[in-house]
């Protein structure tokens, strides 16, 4: 271990974030009464240029108006390459309730990028003598951004989460594919005469677990875009869950249930995961570090990773 230790991330649910646009108000009662951890309210890509007034004026009026429970209440702004971001900013702060949790800010390129928008968030919260300092997360979409990925997830003490945007990455990547995550058709290799697929999304995911586990910030993967298909979801989000992502994106409501069931640890791993830690406890007793767990080796190591499992199923269960 080095000498640094490597922080925790926020000790909050955030195994599924359900988007729903600014423009359509009517559908925010549902995304209130929805079993997603963080509500992400859009005023970017889904919402149109000639909507983006009303939909921050509906969003604005919602996040006081609405009982959004104990979720995460998220906005996600315009990109700091838009006329828009900015008044995203200023209106949200210096008209919205203190109910709002968090902005999300897209397409983000480099440390300097949180800057700007922490700068401005700070001015106004100090201005409007806001109590609750507000949280980001940012989006990883572009090819500056993953190559930036550890500058940015070190940028400010108000990043508490990090996601992975598909499209717009595979577009800034100049990768050949219109799919937004999951396997790609052309994206194969031949062993003894079959296809075996793998994943083009891997390494990105990686780079930005790796960056989020370092600095203390919560890695999420992002959109799955084709909502009719159950198990390409859940074939992402296990692979997601296994790299150590925290939670998914939906943008239809029948993708929060798939996400809420693969990031919520079974009963079964739990039971386990509790079961490795007393072993581990006897043999500490023992005076030894190492004991056989139903044929396999287990250590110190182990219980490291157990205890994961079992504050992850606490922390759900709490919430």
């Amino acid at each position: 271990m080095s000498f640094r230790i490597q922080p925790a991330a926020p000790a909050r649910p955030n195994r599924c974030q359900l988007f729903g646009p600014g423009s359509r108000p009517a559908i925010f009662e549902k995304m209130a009464g929805s079993a997603a951890d963080v509500i992400n309210l859009d005023l970017e890509d889904s919402v149109a240029p000639t909507d983006k007034d009303s939909a921050r004026a509906n969003i604005i009026k919602a996040i006081g108006e609405i009982d959004w429970g104990n979720k995460t209440l998220s906005v996600r702004i315009n990109g700091l390459d838009t006329p828009y971001w900015y008044r995203d900013v200023v209106d949200l702060l210096e008209q919205a309730s203190e109910r709002l949790d968090q902005i999300m800010i897209p397409k983000v390129g480099c440390a300097g990028d949180i800057y700007a928008v922490d700068a401005l968030v700070t001015a106004v919260e100090r201005a409007r003598g806001r109590t609750k300092p507000i949280k980001f997360e940012v989006i990883i979409e572009s090819a500056a951004g993953i190559a930036h990925v550890e500058e940015i997830a070190a940028a400010s003490p108000r990043l508490e989460a990090m996601s992975l945007g598909a499209a717009d990455f595979a577009a800034s990547m100049g990768m050949a594919t219109t799919g937004i995550g999951g396997t790609q058709e052309n994206y194969y290799m031949i062993r003894e005469g079959q296809k075996h697929w793998s994943d083009p999304w891997h390494w990105a995911q990686a780079a930005i677990v790796a960056a989020c586990r370092t600095h203390g910030v919560l890695p999420v993967d992002g959109p799955f875009g084709d909502f009719s298909d159950d198990e390409g979801f859940r074939a992402q989000a296990l692979r997601s869950a296994t790299l150590g992502m925290v939670g998914k994106w939906a943008i239809h409501p029948k993708q929060v249930a798939l996400a809420n069931e693969v990031f919520t640890p079974t009963e079964e791993a739990v039971n386990e995961a509790r079961e490795i830690l007393a072993a581990m406890e006897e043999a500490k007793a023992k005076g030894e570090g190492a004991t056989v767990y139903k044929g396999r080796l287990v250590d110190i190591a182990s219980i490291k990773q157990a205890e994961v499992i079992v504050r992850q199923a606490e922390m759900i269960a709490a919430n």
